[in-house]
This record gives structure tokens, C-alpha cells and sequence, in this order.
């Protein structure tokens, strides 16, 4: 296995499994990852509607403790969503699916968040990582969880005729989201004013237990009536007018330098090289946001085969590592609670800015400890693997002869797996 073959594995994929034969082509290989649906869609798992139906029923049962259909969703898909991450073998792909999942932020901090999140990534993610950024920000904007997650099912225009009835009244929350961190960003030059109008735009986008299937809704009697004007720019009222300001949102030159940045830091450096940044913004303006395209360019990109300058978050550190072991099913570690012991809980960002994504996020004395105590515990499941040939199939020529020799020379296997899983090399993709 060669230098670039075994960057690919790890800064562009999940790290290798295993003892899989690493691929001739590197390149090639990541762009095939593209080609097709998303082989992941075919595994049954919950919708949106299945999440909604179950938090009609916890609600109407509220008090007895035996029924837990949102828990029993949420295990059901977590394990679904983690057996994936583990055993892909289009790793590239499930890494940009779990980098836009990151950019458009749900989280179980919002308890009832839980029933829909993994169909969020289902619905409004996987079918749209190679398609375009349009079609992907309508489809979050419309998903149950999202408009749960950000308060704004219960957002009601202050004029419109539910709102000159009620207390409640106009929700932010999402509107100031989506221009603050999925699309334009403050460098745009958006005022308070224009947080404001677009929160009215988006009053009457609801959801409805009730419904059969239950889902989205648009309530007219509690969207705020009349034209409203966001950056100059003035949309319809009525959910034509959402529709509109999306697809305008989506292809705005602000919004395609923000995702050009956020998709370079990912997959190339922590500060991002501007002349990479400046080839992905041109793929996406080009194309009008095709994000295969722009994933595509970023494989091309130079910047980003200088191997092992990204640090791992701690889920890709938990999950690099079980892929590495390839540990069947009885013999795995309890993944999801490794990741939360380390600091990143599945689906649990604390905020709608989602998890960080440089080092310095990440590297805490405490944090390092944390990894270097549960590679041990974790190298006990080894086995019969043999720590060497476990090094050479996932990192290759980038485990230095240094480190090499520490694994080699270590008192036990125990101690060899240990040494290498904690090893900076496979801290790094």
C-alpha cells in the first residue's frame, strides 16, 4: 500500500477495515464511492412519519413507564446508523453524508429530537449529498426535526389571524440559523431587520402529528400575511415565498464560499488554503451547487493529499479504530457510549453550530488521556489479530519506523494494540 492509498483511507474515508484489500486506484476509487444511490438507503430503518406517530403516542401515554417508542426508534436506528459507519464500503461517501448531517445540526438536546433524527439524515441528507445544495436545504427546511429542533412549528406570524388571538408569536430561531450557518453567514451583511422578515417568511412551516402520515405542514391562519423583504430582496407570502427565498439562500455567492471553506477545512487543513477554497467556490457557482461536483474537485484538490494534517474528532477516532479491529459483532465495543466518553455523544452537539472540526477543539491534555486509557481498554478485544499486520492495513507507509518499532517491540500484544491505536499517526487523518 502506497502513501496516497493509505491517505484515502483515512482522510477521505472512515480508515481501513480490517484486512480489506486496500484499492489500486485511490482516486478512482472515492469517485465510484459517488456513483448510484446511496447503498445505505436500502437498510430499513424509521421515517420521519414512524418518529412523529411515536411522539403522538408517548405523549397520549405520558406517565406509564413501559411504553418508549421514541427511546425504542432512536436505539433501533443509532445501531442501524453505527453498523453502517462500521462495515461500509463506501466509506467516502458516509463521511460526507455525517459532514453535511454536522452543517445542518439536529440534536437530542431537544429530547423529542430523538424519534427523528436518524430519518432527518435519511430523508433530508442521504439523498441529496450528490445532488444539489438547493434540493438539500429545501428538504432540511421542510423535515420534521428540524423545524422541532428549532422551534419553529409553533412560530406564528404577530398579524396574521392566529396571532392576533394568541399570546404566541414569532419565532427566530430557525430563520437566524439558516442564515447564520447554513447559508450566507454575517460576513453577508445581513441586519437584525433581515432575520426578522425571514422569520416571517417561514411562519406557517408546522408539522401535524395527525395527519396520516403525520409530517410538514403549512398553516395558513398562522402565517404572517403580506410581501416581506430580506436583503433587498422581496419574496410572496405564503409558502411559495419560503420556497422562493430557499432556492435564492442556496445560490447565493455568500453561501457557496461558506460550504467551499467548511468542505476544505473537513477534508484538507484546519486553516483552509484560499486558492483550494477558490477552486471548490468555482465548482459550486459553475454547477449552481452540485455537491458531487464540488466533492469530486475536492479529491483533485493537491492541498489535500498532504497526509495527516486533520486530528480525528473523537466519534472518528472511536469509529477508525473498531474499523480497524474489524471485531465481530459480540466482541465490539459499546461504540455510541465510547463516543460520548469521549466527548462527542452521536447526534448531541450542543449547539446548532454542530460538532468543531479543527484540533484545537479536540486536543485538551484531558481529551488525549481520555483516548489513550480507552485504546488500552479496547486493545484487551484484539485477540488473535496481529497488532503489525493491523498497522500495516491502516496506516501503512504513514506509521513511522519510529512508531513502528514501539508497537514492535512492546511487551504484549495488549500493549502493542494499544500503543498503536493511541499513537499520534492514528489520532490523525
Amino acid at each position: 500500500m502506497d502513501v496516497r492509498t493509505a491517505h484515502a483511507l483515512v482522510r477521505f474515508g472512515l480508515g481501513g477495515r480490517g484486512s480489506e484489500e486496500p484499492p489500486a486506484d485511490p482516486v478512482s476509487w472515492l469517485a465510484r464511492q459517488l456513483e448510484g444511490p446511496d447503498p445505505a438507503l436500502a437498510a430499513p430503518g424509521h421515517s420521519a412519519a414512524d418518529g412523529l406517530a411515536a411522539i403522538r403516542e408517548k405523549r397520549a401515554k405520558q406517565g406509564d413507564d413501559t411504553v418508549h417508542p421514541v427511546r425504542d426508534i432512536y436505539a433501533a436506528d443509532s445501531k442501524l446508523a453505527l453498523d453502517t459507519l462500521l462495515t461500509t464500503e463506501t466509506p467516502f461517501r458516509e463521511r460526507l453524508v455525517w459532514f453535511w448531517a454536522n452543517h445542518f445540526t439536529v440534536s437530542l438536546k431537544r429530547g423529542e429530537c430523538a424519534a427523528t433524527a436518524h430519518a432527518f439524515i435519511r430523508e433530508a441528507i442521504r439523498p441529496h449529498v450528490n445532488g444539489r445544495f438547493e434540493d438539500m436545504l429545501v428538504a432540511v427546511m421542510h423535515h420534521p426535526c428540524m423545524l422541532m429542533y428549532l422551534d419553529n412549528a409553533q412560530s406564528i406570524g404577530p398579524n396574521s389571524r392566529a396571532g392576533q388571538r394568541q399570546h404566541k408569536g414569532l419565532n427566530e430561531n430557525l430563520a437566524r440559523e439558516s442564515l447564520e450557518l447554513h447559508t450566507l453567514t454575517p460576513a453577508s451583511g445581513y441586519t437584525q431587520s433581515d432575520v426578522t422578515e425571514y422569520a416571517k417568511i417561514l411562519t406557517g412551516w408546522s408539522l401535524e402529528l395527525n395527519n396520516p402520515p403525520p409530517g410538514f405542514v403549512f398553516r395558513p391562519n398562522t402565517h404572517e400575511p403580506g410581501p416581506k423583504t430580506v436583503l433587498g430582496r422581496t419574496f410572496p407570502e405564503g409558502q411559495a415565498g419560503g420556497d422562493a427565498i430557499l432556492a435564492w439562500l442556496a445560490q447565493h455567492p455568500a453561501t457557496y464560499k461558506q460550504l467551499a471553506t467548511k468542505l476544505v477545512r473537513h477534508f484538507v487543513a484546519d486553516d483552509p488554503p484560499a486558492q483550494a477554497v477558490a477552486r471548490i467556490d468555482n465548482v459550486l457557482r459553475n454547477s449552481r451547487g452540485d455537491l458531487k461536483a464540488a466533492s469530486l474537485e475536492l479529491i483533485r484538490l493537491p492541498e489535500a493529499w498532504q497526509p495527516l494534517t486533520k486530528l480525528r474528532s473523537p466519534a472518528d477516532y472511536v469509529i477508525a479504530v473498531a474499523r480497524a479491529l474489524d471485531l465481530p459483532e459480540g466482541n465490539r465495543p459499546n461504540v455510541q457510549g465510547v463516543m460520548a466518553g469521549l466527548g462527542q455523544p452521536l447526534l448531541s452537539a450542543p449547539l446548532p453550530n454542530g460538532w468543531p472540526d479543527t484540533a484545537a477543539d479536540w486536543a485538551a491534555p484531558e481529551s488525549v488521556l481520555r483516548r489513550v486509557d480507552w485504546a488500552f481498554d479496547v486493545a484487551a478485544r484484539a485477540g488473535a489479530l496481529d497488532p503489525a499486520t493491523v498497522a500495516d492495513a491502516t496506516l501503512g507507509p504513514l506509521l513511522p519506523a519510529s512508531t513502528a518499532d514501539q508497537v514492535r517491540r512492546a511487551g504484549s500484544k495488549r500493549e502493542a494494540f494499544a500503543l498503536l491505536l493511541a499513537s499520534p499517526e492514528f489520532q490523525r487523518r
